[in-house]
């Protein structure tokens, strides 16, 4: 498949305008027009439908653009790691779930980075399957998420366990509630996509219980959001033990114990199947699941 044709078949869907998209590629109408024309003679298959106000996918367009859009960022992070490799520097480009990434993260890559000055670190920080979705990208190499997500063509690493507490403020939080009693208390919980949902999800449906079935007063996707809510007196949550360590002992938060409810889980190293480690990351690979990673 000729990629400079998908490249403009991407481009003139994003500018909605072959005249736009011609501009852009800096083609004459004609020229791009042609390219298309080829890419949907290679393919068999008619991916526009052209009208004055603009274009429009047809069904097999939206697969080929699907495609268009993994192909050409695979293409471009490529071109971008062969550039990193043929510079001095050694680059890692890390992504992290919000629990290791906001909190715990920041302590090991300053100890990482006292060992190894050479090294350019970058962090993105998301929900896990952001991260997974990143990594399947090939815009990160290593991925650090809270859950293990079975995905067959993504590899993990057990990192360290945690446990998901619910907990409330000081002033009026009572230690212990029944299932019952969960199911009334205002709740604040992590965005839909997020490890820390779907670990509360799952834990909950095996004693018979739905989100839906919860008082659940609004959604939040910042684990820092959500503390300062607790802490103003909103409602319940929540979070990773390795994310609330000083508040609770501080003694501005305490854990509310829900029968015999229990949501233990594990932080993961994530990457691509097949996919092999640079000798850095590989490095930071064996330093994150040591004892040394001193996490904040």
């Amino acid at each position: 498949m000729n990629l400079q044709y998908l490249q403009s078949f991407y481009i003139t869907v994003k500018c909605n305008s072959i005249s736009k998209a011609a501009k852009n590629l800096h083609l004459t109408q004609p020229g791009l027009s042609m390219q298309l024309q080829n890419l949907e003679k290679e393919l068999g298959a008619s991916l526009l439908k052209r009208s004055n106000k603009g274009v429009e996918l047809t069904e097999e367009g939206k697969v080929v653009f699907d495609y268009a859009d993994t192909l050409l960022s695979i293409q471009g992070n490529i071109q971008r790691d062969l550039k990193n490799l043929q510079q001095d520097q050694p680059k890692l480009m890390i992504g992290s779930c919000k629990s290791v990434g906001e909190y715990a993260l920041p302590c090991s890559i300053y100890t990482f980075k006292k060992l190894h000055k050479e090294v350019d670190i970058n962090i993105e920080v998301h929900s896990s399957a952001g991260v997974i979705e990143n990594l399947r990208n090939h815009t990160i190499n290593i991925g650090i998420i809270q859950h293990d997500s079975n995905a067959k063509d993504i590899v993990t690493q057990t990192i360290i366990s945690d446990e998901l507490l619910l907990v409330g403020n000081c002033t009026d939080s009572p230690k212990l509630i029944s299932m019952e009693e969960l199911k009334k208390i205002p709740l604040i919980l992590r965005e839909k996509n997020s490890g820390t949902r779907y670990l509360i999800e799952k834990a909950l449906q095996e004693k018979g219980v739905y989100i839906e079935d919860l008082n659940v007063i609004y959604d939040l996707n910042s684990p820092e959001a959500i503390k300062s809510s607790i802490l103003s007196g909103k409602g319940y949550s929540f979070l990773p033990k390795l994310i609330i360590q000083q508040e609770l002992k501080e003694n501005l938060i305490h854990t509310v114990t829900v029968d015999t409810l229990k949501i233990p889980f594990e932080y993961y190293i994530a990457s691509r199947e097949k996919y092999t480690f640079t000798h850095y990351e590989q490095m930071f690979v064996d330093f994150i699941i040591s004892s040394k990673r001193g996490f904040c």
